[in-house]
């Protein structure tokens, strides 16, 4: 099912990240619905109106969640529900994000070439087995928040930009290689600071590699704590300025690939997320495609998720909302 952005002829996607559920389920972990019925995390996600979600891919991970097959089972139950799915290549064997962005084990020793060629071959693979199960990929992020580039050094992109680059498009020459429709995505935290996608989409065109859309991850909570913004509307109106302004720089579409708020604060968090949609849907001039929220299932050591007692809280009630407002 797809949704309609308000005033615009294009489908508006609102999903979330649960690239956890199969390790969940391991640990016996149970969800439920806001009626207390026992529900599988896909199918509760569809029961909310969600109609997408984002898978991350490991190369070699430890237990083998997030790996290919995984990846797989957990994509065939998206399938089952008609949603879309969007694959977050990480290009690790464990998180990847700002802060780390570690090259995998078996991938330590290569020369660059090398290392093109192995993150090609991987993202080939993968897509290449979702693809031979019919699963409607749409969309394909090459590499995970990489701020400051990704498999470092090699590419870290203060010190070798031009790597980074290369790095990046032997992925996007990879995806359309298998899925030539999919969106190939850029991946970014701090949606509110246009200056890191200034320096990353800057040095990306300078050396030529290649994108489709811009994806932002959008979290007040740490906006603040980076001292980005001071408020959650203050995030919010620069995430807006930034997409517009990414368009008119670039020509590039966006996505709001991971946001979340603060699940002991239920009632703000729907606030939030229900003026996040409404202006990423209506007042971006067309050019935000989408909002996905970061494990809303994950409860426990993670303060953004948006559940309690194995069930939604009212913060997943802004998508179940804005599904019925913007369905058409």
């Amino acid at each position: 099912m797809a949704l309609s952005a308000t005033g615009q002829n294009r489908p508006f996607w609102l999903g979330a990240d649960i690239s956890g559920t199969t390790e969940l389920e391991s640990r016996g972990q149970r969800l439920y619905n806001a009626q207390g019925q026992l529900r599988e995390n896909t199918a509760l996600m569809h029961e909310l109106g969600l109609n997408a979600v984002r898978l991350r891919v490991w190369v070699n991970p430890r237990g083998g969640f997030c790996n290919q097959d995984d990846v797989l089972a957990m994509a065939l139950r998206a399938r089952y529900y008609g949603m879309a799915v969007m694959v977050d290549f990480h290009y690790s064997d464990w998180w990847a994000d700002p802060a780390k962005q570690p090259i995998p084990a078996t991938w330590q020793y290569f020369t660059y070439d090398e290392m093109k060629f192995a993150l090609a071959a991987h993202t080939r693979e993968t897509l290449q087995l979702l693809r031979q199960h019919n699963i409607d990929v749409r969309w394909v992020q090459v590499g995970n928040e990489t701020t400051h580039g990704f498999l470092w050094p090699m590419g870290r992109a203060e010190e070798n930009m031009q790597q980074y680059a290369g790095l990046t498009d032997a992925g996007y020459e990879a995806v359309k290689s298998v899925y030539p429709d999919a969106q190939c995505i850029v991946h970014l935290d701090g949606g509110c600071d246009a200056a890191r996608y200034d320096f990353i989409f800057d040095g990306l065109r300078r050396y030529g590699a290649r994108w489709d859309m811009i994806g932002l991850s959008v979290y007040p909570y740490w906006d603040r704590e980076a001292h980005l913004t001071q408020s959650d509307a203050e995030t919010l109106q620069k995430v807006v300025a930034n997409i517009k302004r990414l368009y008119q720089k670039y020509g590039t579409e966006s996505m709001i690939v991971e946001t979340g708020y603060e699940v002991k604060r239920p009632n703000e968090g729907k606030q939030f997320m229900q003026q996040l949609i409404r202006a990423a849907s209506s007042d971006t001039d067309g050019h935000c495609h989408g909002v996905f929220y970061w494990a809303p299932e994950l409860e426990g050591h993670y303060p953004l998720g948006a559940f309690a007692n194995g069930r939604p809280t009212a913060i997943m009630e802004a998508f179940t909302e804005a599904a019925a407002r913007l369905q058409k």
